[in-house]
């Protein structure tokens, strides 16, 4: 009886974080457009962060925009994932940290991601450098992001109970959510 050998995949290299700021030179401009989307992305956000002014209850300040209260607070009287971070990195681009990290304790740190990601990208679009996203450790910390803020949402919002704003009386009589803003 003859076995026939299998191939065996080569091993994954170690995770090498240097690889995460890696850029490939002398690139035309014309392909770095999502480079220059996401720097003016972060520019917008700054300029509209200055403009706007972070709400002391923790969460609401993107009604500012026009925006509706968040649904998850109307309708369950808890947070969703995302409350308070518009606060937050509002109350951050202020230099607000304690209300920024009482908002959203993420907040600080993803601004300080965006803004560092933002930065580079900017600054690779000008020296005409692609910055390398492709490489498994972007993956990998962009996944380790996704699971925490994920994780911290659900957390969240199994422990946070009366999180109420004024329209929060849905299901509730408004007299009973009076005083808990």
């Amino acid at each position: 009886m003859k076995t026939e050998k299998v191939a065996k995949s080569p091993p994954h290299p170690p995770l090498e974080f240097k690889n995460l700021w890696r850029f490939q030179p002398d690139v035309p401009r014309k392909y770095l457009s999502g480079q220059l989307s996401w720097f003016l992305l972060w520019v917008f956000t700054v300029v509209v962060g200055l403009v706007m002014h972070p709400s002391n209850t923790g969460h609401g300040t993107h009604q500012q925009l026009g925006l509706p209260p968040c649904a998850s607070v109307l309708f369950f009287g808890r947070p969703c994932p995302g409350c308070g971070m518009t606060t937050s990195w509002t109350a951050t681009i202020h230099g607000q940290v304690g209300l920024a990290f009482q908002a959203h304790p993420l907040g600080p740190i993803m601004f300080l991601g965006f803004t560092v990601s933002a930065i580079t990208c900017g600054w690779g679009f000008l020296r005409n450098q692609r910055w390398r996203t492709e490489v498994r450790e972007h993956t990998l910390t962009l996944l380790a992001v996704l699971i925490i803020f994920v994780s911290f949402g659900a957390w969240r919002f199994a422990n946070e109970r009366a999180f109420y704003t004024p329209e929060s009386s849905l299901w509730t009589n408004s007299a009973e959510n009076s005083g808990k803003y």
